[in-house]
């Protein structure tokens, strides 16, 4: 029995928000590497480094750049994939998308589209670090990573 998502119309593409790897190729979900091997073409923050993660699971699929630099002229240009039906995915360099990573933005105009967005659990820096450090877990929060730079500092 397949299930139709009140949400999605049957010519509309889906945008998927794979989580890649921190650090260790092996800890990508064999869901992640099915989704990344059936989109059309993945959103990458860096072509070039997940291109070294496509070539590990041996998966040839068309990459379109989405940085900070860009994001705002390639928005529209994936919008118009997804709507003409094509499924993209959505990776950053290491972890979850859009969490400190570009990326966030696409997620919006998905949404005010009415394309459907669907994340996979995954690998996220933040709650890797917290359970490993010893640190009473509840209550949490994440406010962002430390700045890059040191000129960029500034008091959370």
């Amino acid at each position: 029995m397949k299930i139709q998502k009140s949400f999605s119309k049957e010519h509309e593409g889906i945008l998927y928000l794979v989580p890649t790897p921190i650090g260790n190729l092996e800890d990508m979900t064999m869901r992640a590497v099915r989704i990344l091997s059936e989109v059309d073409a993945i959103a990458s923050e860096d072509t070039r480094n997940t291109l070294k993660l496509l070539n590990h699971f041996k998966i040839k699929k068309l990459q379109i750049s989405l940085h900070e630099h860009n994001f705002k002229e390639r928005i529209p240009q994936l919008i118009a994939k997804l709507e003409s039906g094509e499924k993209l995915a959505q990776v950053s360099d290491a972890g979850m998308p859009s969490i400190s990573d570009p990326g966030y933005e696409f997620v919006v105009a998905c949404i005010e589209k009415g394309i459907p967005v669907i994340s996979l659990p995954g690998a996220t820096a933040g709650m890797t670090a917290l359970i490993a450090s010893g640190i009473y877990v509840q209550p949490f929060l994440f406010y962002g990573f430390l700045p890059r730079k040191k000129k960029n500092k500034y008091l959370y």
